[in-house]
């Protein structure tokens, strides 16, 4: 497995902390694609660093930026023995500056873009829970200034039904998915946000799936959330997403 290393993210609104995994060979030589991996709710968690590695075991640079390093005192993940974990996630979300954290994404893509390792035309984002919804619109953002990112995949965006007013912006290949049993996104708002984000069926670059019975942050190994159908299944969508559009070459 390959380990992160901290990573001083600089932005206009000051340095942030980050984590980057590099996969092995990349060099100013031989560059590799990119990726900012946007956190969920519980922060940079061991399964969100357990999804780094697995990115960058695909050939990616991997940049996850840490959203809550902005609170106060600053958090780097929810710990899993927490007696109320989803609440204590949910209270540190609740205090996030949403713009400061668009922002600090767009920094963290831009960091990646300087990097001699990364092919600064080959930088996308993954985002879970919190994270999809806030690299759509990240993804909207940096379109509209006219520096589109190559790639979004979005694993149950828990802020879309909100956002879908910027989603003729977000034109890039894209891979969304969902379960079909998510309690807190029902299927009425998951196909709302099919119709929108695939302009109502023609943007062939737009994939979306369901997973059927699986419900919110199904791909999180917590017990609680984890569907492992779904998740083997979505990943492997992701995958073969990111090989489509992001080839590594591996």
């Amino acid at each position: 497995m390959i380990e992160p290393v901290p990573h001083e993210i600089p932005t206009a609104d000051g340095a942030l902390p980050g984590l980057l995994w590099l996969p092995e060979g990349a060099s100013a030589d031989a560059p590799v694609p990119g990726l900012v991996l946007v956190q969920e709710i519980f922060g940079l968690s061991d399964y969100v660093r357990s999804r780094g590695a697995d990115l960058a075991a695909l050939g990616y640079a991997v940049l996850a930026p840490q959203i809550f390093g902005r609170l106060d005192p600053p958090v780097v993940a929810v710990e899993d023995d927490d007696p109320d974990v989803l609440g204590t996630a949910m209270g540190l979300v609740g205090q996030v500056d949403w713009e400061l954290a668009a922002r600090d994404v767009l920094g963290a893509r831009d960091a990646l873009v300087a990097m001699p390792e990364v092919d600064d035309l080959a930088v996308g984002l993954v985002g879970f829970c919190f994270g999809g919804g806030l690299a759509f619109d990240v993804a909207a953002r940096a379109a509209q200034a006219q520096t589109p990112v190559a790639a979004l995949v979005s694993f149950y965006g828990s802020a879309l039904p909100g956002l879908l007013d910027r989603a003729e912006h977000v034109t890039c290949p894209s891979l969304h998915v969902f379960g079909t049993a998510d309690s807190y996104i029902p299927m009425e708002q998951v196909e709302q946000i099919r119709e929108a984000v695939t302009a109502g069926g023609t943007r062939e670059q737009v994939r979306f799936e369901l997973h059927e019975g699986a419900g919110h942050a199904f791909d999180n190994p917590n017990p609680m959330f984890h569907h492992e159908r779904a998740s083997r299944e979505a990943w492997a969508q992701a995958e073969e997403f990111l090989a489509e559009h992001l080839p590594t070459g591996r």
